[in-house]
């Protein structure tokens, strides 16, 4: 994604495996586990790691989600960095929340999660699921690639593939978070002339989507100074990155705009 880091399309409490040591010039040197945590730790640079993001202290941008028979999630996606704290107001939910008319927000202020609907604070089971879900799975998607070097994350070398004429270095990474429970795995294609991921492969634990992972495709733009993944496609895959015939799910970041002076006030119910 303390750190919370999802379920759902994602195991939340990531975390990053380099550990600093001090060179005998006084400067700090990075260290790897391996080739792979090397590889993610170039591409984060390259993105801009999380420290950037941070620097921007907050974001603010439009987030859309359409599905192949054309329903849409629209909302306005607010999140301050430090903390993860995370809003969003639903102006259209007909995917996650079709019983609803109206306006829905959802929020995380660093201790609580609440909804809200037409501006009445729901107490509702089902609708709270939804909550602790998308809330840190939207922060989390939006900041995954500097997230990649959380603490507590593996990384296996898996090799070289090319795929439509592109070469790619092939990156497992899992979670090593001492938990019994299923955890998410991705799959890094990073694209050797670029550094950059193109797509991954994922699995989603909360839904039990662990045999068959799902393949996200990703096309980036700079926003200002930190390549950012606005839009993105999915859909059932195979561990060989075959896709199937089924028609992609699109999601679209839109009117991004970072350090908008947002506190902690902005994400209380």
């Amino acid at each position: 994604m303390k750190i919370k880091i999802l379920t759902g399309i994602i195991s939340l409490f990531l975390i990053s495996c380099g550990n600093d040591n001090k060179s005998n010039s006084g400067e700090t040197k990075q260290t790897f586990q391996n080739k792979g945590h090397e590889l993610v730790y170039n591409m984060a640079q390259k993105v801009g790691d999380y420290s950037k993001l941070m620097d921007k202290q907050d974001v603010v941008y439009t987030y859309t989600y359409q599905t192949p028979d054309g329903k849409q999630d629209v909302s306005t996606e607010k999140y301050i960095f430090n903390g993860e704290l995370s809003y969003g107001a639903y102006t259209q939910h007909e995917r996650s929340i079709p019983q609803l008319d109206g306006l829905v927000e959802q929020g995380y202020d660093g201790e609580e999660y609440w909804v809200k609907h037409n501006g009445e604070v729901l107490n509702d089971e089902g609708l709270n699921k939804k909550v602790l879900f998308n809330r840190p799975t939207n922060f989390y998607w939006f900041t995954m690639m500097p997230k990649l070097l959380d603490d507590g994350l593996k990384y296996d070398y898996i090799g070289e593939k090319t795929i439509n004429d592109k070469q790619y270095d092939v990156v497992k990474v899992t979670f090593d978070l001492g938990e019994t429970k299923p955890t998410d795995t991705y799959q890094l294609y990073i694209n050797q002339k670029t550094g950059l991921v193109d797509q991954f492969l994922f699995t989603v634990a909360d839904f039990n989507v662990l045999d068959t992972p799902l393949l996200m495709e990703l096309e980036y733009e700079d926003i200002d100074g930190v390549l950012l993944p606005t839009h993105r496609k999915y859909k059932k895959s195979t561990w060989d990155a075959e896709v199937t015939e089924e028609p992609w799910i699109n999601v679209t970041w839109t009117d991004i705009k970072f350090n908008n002076n947002l506190t902690k006030d902005d994400f209380k119910k």
